[in-house]
């Protein structure tokens, strides 16, 4: 992870132009109270009314000097904070993007977003406004004190302690409110969590009428959230009329001591007016200690569980020794493998081997470890025992890119991207893929069809995750993307369980046509995968049966079992049939 100094650091030249003009806009504001003491003593009192043409005149440059710079500072403060928190959150999400599945196996959406989102947002604002008047107030308070102590250094003393004073409160709420805050970022991510699940499956919930119940979980953190807000407001208020109070007394106290000592002759009237004009400019910054400490605070928080997730590491990552194959041809061999994911056996000494063009046919009960075979395949998880090798060489040895560039899958769970259909389609190959290509993958999935039946056609939006489509519509979509790859490899996990027989058999006919690549087919049904060169069947994560579709038949073993679960009944009518024809 990028520590905080080097985003810093990458636009030194912005802040230090920003810091630049804050301070010449500071001094510009010193001045002030100087011109007003000549004023007073020069030309009030000393009655040089010559001057004053000149000192008002000088008041005028002042104050446009004072608002150019102070534009100068705000604006750009602004941009390179911009600049810094986009970087930031590019460099986070690109970090969440490289970790592997087991990470995301264990973790939630909803946190997730929470720390790309509002955790970056948060220290953005410390990186820009926060902290610009965080620096203000430093550098304000350190000329308005030595301008004080120029004018009457035993004055000064008075508003010196004030600051200590309030500075001391300042550190001590800040240390109160720091565990407020990690609470209500961790609160924020499950609330974000709920909200976000919540919306993803509103059709679930409205399909078992669990509004009621969902509105009442969402309450639940939601009023947790609530009272972390309402403890930190507590806190606030608790401690910040303290620093109002001071603000408001501090330039009373100093008018009646310096009036005490222009009485004594220890001061001019005109440095009174200065020293107490001095006095209300440290006003403000104490006013402001409580709500900088209050967005510093939660800023600190956020950064907090930013670098916890820059503290996970992938654990399936390129090994320094990998190797780039010149092409992949499409050979794939299981050799011994067993596969454990938290304490549980998924695959139990799996073997095969699958020349290149060649298909397989995975079959079993669910829970029997089909989509382990293939999430082990892609490296999504690494085999715990056993090798897998891919042209030869073991996929630990060849870079994850061109690994899983080299395998098209059409997965058993959909996700279509709120995009158009065209781009959903070239998901694949986003950049290179021409519209002829799309469209030819579109007709050899069925997806032809109902596409062009549609007003915009390829330029369709289709909503989050497919919606306003149907399983099967979803599918055929899935199954073209996967097809304009032109992978060697092409792994399709129970990818027509909404088709209808017609169309599966029509994409059947399309995968028998793809000559050179090699197909893995998990299914449940019989008619995906009879025509496969090899079809093995596996029970508790284990290699049952294997066998050409008539080799298994005539085993008469689970897969068997299967096909009469599937297709008794139509046998039976043939058999019956077959009996009356006879008689």
């Amino acid at each position: 992870m990028k520590k905080l100094h080097t985003y810093i650091l990458g636009h030194w030249k912005g802040y230090l132009f920003a810091v630049a003009s804050m301070v010449i806009a500071i001094v510009l504001d010193m001045l002030y109270p100087v011109i007003t003491q000549q004023i007073v003593d020069d030309v009030i009192l000393g009655e040089q009314l010559d001057l004053l043409t000149k000192l008002l005149l000088g008041i005028a440059i002042v104050g446009v000097g004072r608002s150019v710079f102070g534009y100068c500072k705000e604006f750009t403060f602004d941009r390179v904070a911009s600049e810094t928190g986009t970087e930031m959150r590019k460099d986070l999400f690109r970090h969440i993007q490289t970790l592997s599945m087991n990470y995301f196996d264990n973790t939630n959406t909803g946190e997730l977003m929470a720390r790309v989102k509002d955790d970056v947002d948060k220290v953005w604002n410390v990186l820009g406004y926060v902290g610009m008047l965080t620096i203000e107030v430093v550098i304000h308070v350190s000329f308005v004190l030595y301008c004080m102590f120029r004018l009457n250094w035993k004055l000064a003393f008075v508003p010196l302690i004030t600051m200590i004073i309030c500075g001391t409160i300042a550190i001590v709420m800040e240390r109160k409110l720091d565990k407020i805050y990690e609470d209500i970022s961790e609160e924020n991510a499950k609330l974000t969590t709920v909200a976000e699940e919540n919306l993803a499956g509103v059709r679930t919930v409205k399909a078992f009428a669990r509004e009621k119940f969902e509105i009442e979980k969402f309450m639940s953190h939601n009023k947790r959230y609530y009272e972390l807000n309402i403890s930190q407001a507590k806190t606030m208020v608790r401690y910040y009329p303290i620093f109002q109070f001071a603000g408001k007394i501090l330039p009373v106290a100093t008018t009646i001591l310096g009036g005490v000592a222009v009485m004594n002759g220890q001061m001019t009237l005109g440095a009174l007016v200065a020293f107490v004009e001095y006095s209300r400019n440290c006003t403000w910054p104490m006013e402001m200690l409580g709500w900088l400490t209050n967005d510093l605070s939660s800023g600190v928080a956020s950064y907090k569980k930013i670098k916890k997730i820059y503290g996970e590491r992938a654990t399936i990552r390129d090994e320094e020794d990998s190797v780039v194959l010149e092409k992949i041809e499409g050979n794939i061999s299981f050799e011994q493998v067993s596969f454990e994911l938290e304490g549980k056996d998924i695959l139990k000494d799996v073997s095969f081997t699958l020349p290149a063009g060649k298909t397989l046919g995975i079959m079993g009960a669910t829970g029997s470890g089909k989509s382990s075979i293939i999430n082990l395949l892609q490296r999504f998880y690494d085999a715990t025992r056993g090798n897998i090798k891919v042209d030869g060489v073991d996929i630990r040895k060849l870079t994850l890119n061109q690994l899983r560039c080299n395998i098209s899958v059409v997965l058993q769970d959909v996700f279509l991207f709120s995009d158009t259909i065209e781009e959903n389609i070239k998901m694949g190959q986003r950049k290179i893929l021409p519209i002829e290509e799309i469209k030819k993958a579109a007709e050899s999935a069925q997806a032809k069809s109902f596409i062009e039946k549609m007003d915009e056609q390829y330029e369709t939006v289709i909503g989050e995750r497919g919606v306003g489509l149907s399983g099967g519509q979803k599918q055929r979509i899935s199954i073209a993307r996967a097809l304009a790859k032109h992978a060697p490899i092409l792994v399709l996990d129970d990818s027509t369980s909404a088709l209808d027989m017609e169309t599966e058999h029509e994409i059947e006919k399309t995968l028998n046509e793809l000559n050179g690549t090699t197909k893995l087919i998990i299914a449940h049904r019989i008619s995906a995968v009879r025509h496969a060169d090899e079809i093995i069947y596996l029970k508790d994560g284990a290699i049952a049966e294997r066998g050409t579709h008539e080799e298994l038949l005539a085993k008469k073993g689970l897969y068997y079992e299967t096909y009469l679960a599937q297709y008794g009944s139509y046998l039976e009518e043939k058999a019956e049939e077959e009996k009356q024809r006879v008689s």
